[in-house]
C-alpha cells in the first residue's frame, strides 16, 4: 500500500527524463534521470525553486514566463557575472503575456545536466530591471556548511555594480521544445 503512494509523490514532484543506461562487465540496468522544473520569471523576479537539490545525471529543466527572461552559470564569489567561457547560457526567452490573463511560457525551455554534487550558481541576465541585482538568482545542490548559501550570493548579487554579464551565444546545455507549455505555471 505504501509503494503506490510514493510512487504518486515522486510523479508529482518531478518528470522523468529518457533513461540512462548503466553498463557494467557484468550486467546492464537501465534506469530514468529525474527532471526537475524550474520556472523563470516569477512574480517578484525570480527563478522558482530557486533552491534545488538535483544528484548527477539529472537534469535541471528551465521554463521561461513573460516578459525576458534568460539563465546564466555564475561563480559564487562574482555573481551577475559568467563563470567562465564554458558556462552555460541559454540565451534570452522572450514571451509575451497571455491577452486572456492565463499564464504564458515559452515554446521553449533549457536544459542543463548536472555532472556532479558541486554547487552550480545562476541568474537572468535581463538589464531591464537589472534582474541579477534584483535578487533573480539560484543554486543548485547548495552546500550550507559552506557558509556559500543562496542568501549570501543573492546579496552579493544586489551589490553588483555592473551591467550583468552573459556569454555571446547558447552554451552548455540544450533548447528545446517545451514539454508542456500549457502547464500553467
Amino acid at each position: 500500500m505504501l509503494t503506490p503512494i510514493l510512487l504518486l509523490l515522486a510523479a508529482a514532484t518531478s518528470t522523468l527524463a529518457a533513461p540512462t543506461t548503466h553498463t557494467d562487465p557484468s550486467k546492464t540496468t537501465t534506469s530514468p534521470r529525474t527532471t526537475h522544473t524550474v520556472v523563470a520569471g516569477r512574480p517578484g523576479l525570480r527563478f522558482d525553486p530557486e533552491n534545488i537539490v538535483a544528484a548527477p545525471g539529472s537534469i535541471i529543466e528551465f521554463h521561461f514566463l513573460p516578459a525576458n527572461h534568460t539563465v546564466v552559470e555564475a561563480a559564487f564569489d562574482l555573481p551577475c557575472v559568467p563563470k567562465d567561457a564554458d558556462s552555460f547560457f541559454g540565451g534570452f526567452f522572450p514571451v509575451a503575456k497571455n491577452p486572456d490573463g492565463g499564464v504564458a511560457q515559452s515554446g521553449e525551455v533549457f536544459q542543463i545536466e548536472i555532472k556532479d554534487e558541486k554547487p552550480v550558481w545562476f541568474y537572468c541576465a535581463q538589464e531591464k530591471g537589472r534582474h541579477c541585482q534584483s535578487g533573480m538568482v539560484g543554486v543548485v545542490n547548495q552546500k550550507v556548511e559552506s557558509g556559500r548559501t543562496l542568501e549570501v550570493f543573492r546579496m552579493a548579487a544586489g551589490g553588483f555594480e555592473g551591467v550583468a554579464g552573459m556569454q555571446g551565444r547558447v552554451q552548455g546545455g540544450w533548447r528545446g521544445a517545451n514539454p508542456n507549455p500549457n502547464g500553467g505555471f
